[in-house]
């Protein structure tokens, strides 16, 4: 069954029930809404504006994308391209894009005019809806990408180079187009976080996708009455595939496009969400703010708040412990995944689970896991090794990159480039990145493990270690800590609470500084290496 199966299901059995709710704190006055299947809200206070649509209308303004699409010559297999911050508009036209048959390619809305391009190219789209947001970098490349790819402007105040996405469906039929769309069928590309220059396509299909749709609520055990709070963007598989738990029981989601502390706390008692997912620095934020009193829970209604779950990048297990302290009644799951494995849940803890905070888990619903060494061989249970996953979300390939392809994909086994180990109960615990392990005077040291030890210094907010060069060990630790606000730290006092890691695994350079994070809450390490790598380069050689 294909993933847009769902859609036509969810309109037909909750047809003006309202499943997908935008809400922007950051707007003082709620603009004017004229698109006709909208139904805005006016707040009675400044702050949020909200605008809703039902099951009905979602499958319709799908069904209008497709027909428009269709009438444009696009076919089965062509790529389309979405360029949006989360909005109303995103998931209609992404499922528009996959009633045709055709392949949705969303768009990290960082990427810069050139990545743009490159991406656009390299999928081979044929097709871009963008936004406001983005009017200056599109107009950057309109000459170099081509006047054949048809430009759609989602928003008010259509630029002279694009169409306006509103004119162009308001006269296309809401009927379901005559396409015949097969769960074989490829689906979507998405791309790699890039962390390592330009991103990979990664091709899904939608037996993937309903693969993810299915395994979600399974995992999370969601059900129609649940309200789901989407935070991350759209274009990444994380939020798409959490949100696909709501497609698949036909609930409701809000999209908020904000993820201060505050707004969290009144979305939530708003519109009576039920599961929240956050990143760990959104976590570590609302925490701060608690124990500051900056917010307090009795001012909120969040009674009905019953899952948080976290994702995206490793957790470290004080966070949770906090978390817990102020939230006793919540479940928790965490949840391991790659665009690769279509998202997260490959691997996840279960709800179940909380006496295993810090491990990612078990393997996930459909999915299997094993932990190999450089030959490819499955190591002893405790022994350190590289995670593969197989199960029936792995991706097709990375877009014509064969090379790369065969490099992670073999006989089924999706390599996922991430060290891991098991413990005697069966539990996956991520050891590090393969690529960020640190060998300094011959030991690997292992940076995951090292930050989380830090994590539980009361005065460190975040903390990301990394490998710099160094002409005798090869490699030293240095971490880069990022204070509490009101705090204030010293190196004496990292180095006197380090005394209680193992002289090997001490940080030997002690940075104060901020932790970046890209949209969805992985630390950004190549570019800690990169500010910090020359420096340490430098003062290397002078000293010899």
């Amino acid at each position: 069954m294909p993933i847009t199966d769902l859609l036509e299901r969810n309109s037909k059995l909750y047809g003006e029930e309202i499943c997908l709710v935008e809400m922007n704190p950051d707007i003082q006055e709620a603009p004017r809404v004229t698109w006709k299947e909208y139904e805005l809200i006016q707040p009675t206070a400044p702050t949020p504006y909200v605008r809703q649509i039902t099951w009905s209308v979602f499958d319709e303004k799908a069904n209008r994308v497709a027909n428009l699409l269709l009438s444009r010559g696009v076919r089965r297999g062509q790529k389309v391209a979405i360029l949006l911050m989360n909005c109303l508009e995103w998931l209609p036209i992404y499922f528009g894009v996959l009633k045709t048959g055709a392949v949705a390619v969303p768009l990290n809305f960082r990427y810069t005019a050139d990545e743009i391009e490159y991406c656009l190219k390299l999928a081979d789209a044929d097709v871009l809806f963008f936004g406001p947001e983005f009017i200056g970098r599109v107009e950057e490349i309109v000459d170099s990408i081509g006047p054949s790819r048809i430009l759609f402007y989602v928003g008010q105040s259509c630029p002279s180079f694009a169409e306006s996405y509103h004119d162009a469906t308001a006269n296309c039929s809401s009927a379901a187009p005559k396409i015949l769309v097969q769960d074989t069928d490829e689906a979507a590309i998405y791309y790699s976080s890039g962390t390592t220059g330009f991103p990979k396509a990664i091709l899904l299909d939608h037996m993937a996708l309903l693969q993810s749709a299915r395994m979600e609520a399974v995992h999370h055990e969601t059900t129609h009455d649940d309200v789901f709070l989407c935070i991350p963007p759209l274009y990444h598989t994380g939020a798409k595939m959490h949100w696909f738990g709501s497609l698949y029981t036909g609930g409701k989601a809000v999209l908020l496009k904000s993820n201060s502390p505050k707004a969290i706390l009144e979305a939530v008692t708003r519109e009576g969400c039920t599961i929240v997912w956050l990143l760990v620095p959104w976590c570590q934020d609302l925490l701060a703010a608690l124990d500051r009193g900056d917010l307090r829970l009795e001012d909120y209604q969040l009674s009905q708040w019953r899952l948080m779950h976290i994702g995206a990048q490793p957790v470290p297990p004080s966070l949770i412990k906090r978390w817990m302290e102020y939230f006793p009644h919540h479940k928790y799951d965490t949840n391991y995944g790659l665009s690769e494995s279509t998202g997260p849940g490959c691997v996840h803890l279960g709800l179940e689970n909380i006496r295993k905070v810090g491990a990612i888990g078990v393997p996930g619903f459909g999915w299997k896991c094993k932990i190999v060494d450089e030959q490819g061989e499955a190591v002893q249970r405790g022994d350190v090794g590289e995670l593969c996953v197989k199960g029936p979300g792995v991706m097709r390939c990375y877009y014509h990159d064969p090379k790369a392809t065969a490099e992670v994909l073999k006989d089924g086994w999706l390599h996922t480039g991430d060290m891991a180990k098991q413990d005697p109960d069966g539990f996956y615990f991520l050891v590090d990145r393969k690529k960020d392990v640190i060998i300094s005077g011959g030991e690997n040291l292992y940076p995951v493990q090292i930050e989380d030890f830090l994590h539980t210094h009361p005065k460190i907010h975040d903390v990301a270690v990394i490998g710099l060069p160094d002409p005798r060990l090869g490699e030293i630790a240095a971490a880069i800590i990022q204070v509490r606000e009101g705090e204030t730290c010293t190196e004496e006092e990292i180095q006197k609470f380090c005394m209680d890691l193992p002289r090997y695994k001490r940080p030997r350079k002690i940075i104060f500084a901020d932790v970046p994070r890209n949209p969805t809450g992985k630390i950004e390490k190549p570019k800690l290496r990169e500010i910090y790598g020359a420096t340490r380069l430098v003062e290397s050689q002078n000293k010899g």
